[in-house]
């Protein structure tokens, strides 16, 4: 496991403590719609961090051709209908232009600032000059009135359980979060970098990227394009 990133539970777990077995349960949320409405139909697609091929599938299945990284041999098998790559992201480097690029899952958020900028240039380094860069930030919120839960369909209770400080870390943040389903249960360890506005697109515009314009609010997707 990587410095403060753990993982619980039944099945392989992950470097960055991310279950396979969890991930394989878990529902795809929006993001196949905030894709599919902000890039062209049948697009050539970079999903960096495609993990069991949760948000892949949907994907795939309305007509775009998906190349999917991840690092961990355990995701990529349960991918399908999409060519994989495994890699750790910011060391990829394919030699080829995509019409673009997704970093989801928070990832942008990743308590190494050396990490997110080359996850950053990886991404300019793979879109195309007319292409875009689809990045989710954090919710608003997110390490507020902890601790929480919610409960949803599938018999699925996800609980918040803390978001701490690491001392000396320069604002980077421990969060543990717990997964409950009737017959299992994983919990996940990892560290943030909360990011402002301002530093957000700092962060851009180091990878030469900029923000074209917010997608969702709630679900934070923002949409940057070659600066």
């Amino acid at each position: 496991m990587r410095t403060g990133y753990e993982g619980t539970g039944p099945g392989a777990i992950t470097p960055d403590g991310c279950a396979v077995e969890l991930y394989s349960r878990l529902a795809v949320e929006d993001e196949p719609d905030v894709v599919a409405g902000a890039v062209p139909a049948g697009a050539r697609l970079l999903e960096l961090g495609c993990g069991v091929g949760r948000v892949t599938h949907p994907l795939v299945e309305r007509g775009f051709t998906v190349t999917a990284v991840d690092e961990s041999a355990e995701m990529l098998e349960r991918v399908r209908g999409a060519r994989t790559v495994r890699a750790a992201i910011e060391e990829l480097d394919l030699g080829e232009k995509f019409d673009a690029v997704i970093l989801g899952s928070i990832l942008v958020h990743t308590g190494d600032a050396r990490v997110r900028a080359g996850m950053l240039d990886a991404c300019r380094r793979h879109v195309a000059d007319d292409g875009c860069v689809l990045i989710q930030r954090e919710r608003p919120g997110v390490h507020e009135n902890l601790p929480r839960e919610v409960e949803l369909p599938g018999g699925l209770t996800i609980r918040k359980l803390y978001s701490e400080p690491v001392e000396g870390a320069g604002g980077v943040r421990s969060v543990k979060v717990e997964y409950e389903f009737p017959d299992a249960v994983w919990t996940q360890t990892y560290r943030v970098r909360p990011l402002s506005p301002v530093e957000f697109e700092r962060a851009l515009a180091e990878a030469d990227l900029k923000v074209d314009r917010v997608l969702t609010e709630y679900s934070g997707w923002v949409r940057a394009v070659p600066a």
